[in-house]
């Protein structure tokens, strides 16, 4: 999908679908009050045979007015005056769905005049891209017979006199590369685990580099033994695939600015390992992954929009199997930080490999460390499908997070981490268990991680709830991409005063 952004008299221009909404059945934004004015009133005359429901989303197809050069007309109920964020995206997502339905290779879009208290020009600006791309985003499929391809469908949304051209134009590039980011995400969530492999995820990020100008370091068994990566290695013991740790800089600040980390979860498929998972949909743990995939997409689209930032990647990948060389309940391995660890389930994986990678990321020297994993069930319990878990030894940072997350749409929650907690992760036998029973989960996983992040500002997003859809919908969601480009914007303008 292509899009352009301009000042325009819609009832005077060209196009196969001009899009325009109503509240209640009333013309109330510049667009309908202008067709109105154009149709000589044969719009509202439509609009009062009642054929429009007055719910939101209800749409109504009209094949043309006379004093309107556009072909079609969808017009779009809004159902109430006044909007919030999620309906002003449903709405979109309702109009994307119908356009894709009918014949049609342009479209203007008048939904970005509506009015979302709380939220400027920028914004609905903003989401109607992302909407827009994530609800045509379609899953790859591996099948005989190709795909139908979707129809390449330009839109024109309407902009406000109120912005400039260049900052219209800026912001269409923005959205664009957050949507390729969050897209590249999606991409890597949904392919089946024997493709996307560490190897694979390597790869991915070596592309990237060559694409994009970044500095990528990939190391292997060798070098991650040689360093006394412990943790992140007794995870990968039972795989015939060989774990890989990625490192990727992006440096479009200051040469000698400290930098963000990044850290993403890269467990490629997630059995268990010897505590083997219930089969009921153990194929989702191909989604076990999406906290490197958003990472990986975070950092393409952070390289598309050039801000002005030195952001580190660290991506720790492998898989959690069984086998002869597997890792046992009762194991006792050194990390990286000299810190050792009783492992009383394999299953508690991810928390392993990270430790590892957040001592690495003290190297950097970074001004503030963000990990994201999909790492507890009982994240799902406690938040559900609509947010992260967000949890930090920063205020400030929490804050920050929870405020990208509202703007984008892609919430995350604060959870406590209090002292306290850690109390259950005493060994008899190590420094740390790396579990502390079923209470609190999502609480006392990073708990586990806070003992490696004491040197630096750090926040952890647990994704589990978040990162992919199941049932009918099944696929990755892209989560959280948009909340850290968010983030990294807000951080970018920091940094420019």
């Amino acid at each position: 999908m292509e899009f352009t952004l301009k000042v325009i008299r819609p009832s005077h221009t060209k196009t196969d679908c001009l899009v325009i909404p109503v509240s209640q059945g009333r013309c109330l934004t510049p667009t309908a009050l202008a067709c109105e004015q154009a149709s000589a009133g044969g719009l509202q005359r439509l609009l009062d045979h009642g054929d429009l429901g007055k719910e939101a989303g209800k749409s109504l197809l009209i094949p043309g007015l006379d004093g309107i050069k556009a072909k079609r007309i969808l017009v779009i109920e809004t159902g109430v005056d006044v909007l919030n964020d999620n309906r002003f995206r449903t709405l979109v997502r309702s109009m994307t769905q119908l356009v894709g339905g009918l014949a049609v290779k342009d479209v203007i879009c008048a939904l970005t005049e509506l009015n979302v208290p709380g939220r400027d020009e920028a914004w609905i600006l903003e989401q109607t891209i992302l909407t827009l791309r994530e609800t045509r985003y379609r899953i790859p499929k591996e099948t005989i017979s190709p795909e139908p391809k979707l129809t390449w469908i330009t839109t024109t949304l309407i902009a406000t006199p109120n912005l400039t051209d260049k900052v219209t134009q800026q912001l269409r590039g923005q959205s664009q590369a957050i949507a390729n980011g969050i897209d590249l995400t999606r991409d890597l969530g949904n392919l089946p685990p024997n493709r996307c492999t560490p190897q694979y995820l390597a790869e991915t990020a070596q592309q990237l580099g060559k694409d994009w100008g970044l500095k990528v370091k990939v190391l292997d068994r060798s070098a991650m033994e040689k360093l006394g990566m412990g943790a992140l290695l007794a995870v990968s013991a039972g795989s015939h695939r060989p774990p890989q740790f990625i490192v990727m800089e992006y440096m479009g600040g200051k040469a000698k600015s400290r930098p963000l980390v990044l850290v993403g979860k890269g467990i490629t498929f997630d059995t268990g390992g010897i505590s083997l998972k219930p089969a009921p949909e153990m194929d989702e743990m191909k989604f076990d992954m999406c906290g490197a995939a958003s990472v990986l997409g975070t950092m393409r689209a952070l390289a598309e929009m050039k801000l002005p930032l030195n952001v580190v990647a660290l991506i720790p990948t492998c898989e959690n199997m069984p086998g002869g060389a597997a890792t046992r309940p009762g194991d006792v391995v050194k990390s990286l930080s000299g810190q050792t660890i009783e492992i009383l389930n394999t299953d508690a994986e991810g928390r392993l490999i990270l430790c590892d990678a957040l001592t690495y990321a003290e190297r950097f020297e970074p001004t503030l460390v963000v990990d994201v994993a999909t790492l507890t069930g009982a994240c799902v319990i406690a938040l559900g499908h609509e947010a992260a878990g967000l949890l930090s030894n920063d205020e400030g940072l929490r804050n920050e997070l929870q405020a990208a997350g509202e703007y984008s749409g892609d919430r995350a929650w604060p959870l406590p981490l209090w002292e306290e907690y850690q109390e259950g992760l005493k060994s008899n036998f190590a420094d740390l268990a790396n579990i502390a029973g079923r209470a609190g989960g999502t609480i006392t996983a990073a708990t586990f991680l806070s003992n490696f992040t004491q040197r630096y500002r750090w926040a952890h997003l647990d994704i589990a709830g978040v990162a992919w859809k199941s049932g009918k919908e099944k696929g990755a969601t892209g989560r959280p991409v948009r909340l850290f480009c968010r983030f990294l914007i807000e951080h970018a303008r920091a940094s420019q005063g």
